[in-house]
């Protein structure tokens, strides 16, 4: 596995990030492989470090399937009588489509109503990272996310839409590089045609 250290939050803060060295081993092998097989010279200077750089990198991208985000979001949970909509706008989103293992990123937009509990704001842009740093598809993170928020928080309802672009349609098949995807999860309140609107017109407006 991959072990990620990001929990000294002083002034001294830095991330550590260490390696699998048996994991790094492996999947460098076979990066070898598959360079190899493109008629690259693997002793040319700017490959020779390469399947190893490739090796981490993958490990980091998908650095998610070692993470519970049910225990992230349980780690911060308050009991407050708030009740109205809460919305984390704009959380970058950074994937790998499991189809061709080509990267899609955007924003999401993630909201719920409160039932008594809340969460640290952070956490549901860690878990919104951590749904996405696995091989999918925009259309399950959209829902994992949202079924994460409900099954944890039970809040009256919750929302997420991500907006994304696809390297897989942008660099390869129709090649249309201005297109973009949107999906969208509601459940409970959100339900409600009223309620969904007040989140599509909050999330479309310009606040700052």
């Amino acid at each position: 596995m991959t072990e990620y250290i990001d929990d000294n939050f002083d002034l001294n803060y830095e991330k550590v990030i260490k390696y699998n060295e048996t994991t790094t081993q492996e999947l460098a092998g076979n990066y070898e492989k598959i360079i190899a097989s493109f008629g690259e010279d693997l002793d040319r200077e700017g490959l020779q470090q390469t399947p190893e750089r490739v090796a981490k990198a993958m490990q980091f991208l998908t650095h998610g399937y070692n993470l519970d985000p049910y225990e992230i979001l349980r780690s911060a949970i308050f009991h407050e009588r708030y009740s109205e909509m809460i919305i984390i706008k704009d959380i970058e989103i950074y994937s790998l489509c499991e189809h061709h293992m080509l990267p899609f990123f955007g924003k999401a937009h993630v909201a719920y109503i409160p039932n008594g509990k809340i969460c640290g704001l952070s956490k549901i842009a860690r878990i919104s990272d951590v749904f996405a740093r696995r091989l999918q598809v925009q259309e399950r993170l959209t829902s994992e996310i949202m079924e994460c928020i409900q099954d944890t928080l039970e809040p009256m309802g919750a929302a997420v839409v991500i907006e994304a672009q696809h390297l897989c349609k942008m660099m390869r098949g129709v090649q249309k590089q201005n297109s973009s995807t949107t999906t969208s999860a509601f459940t409970g309140e959100f339900e409600n045609q009223s309620t969904r609107s007040e989140f599509i017109s909050l999330i479309s407006a310009n606040l700052r």
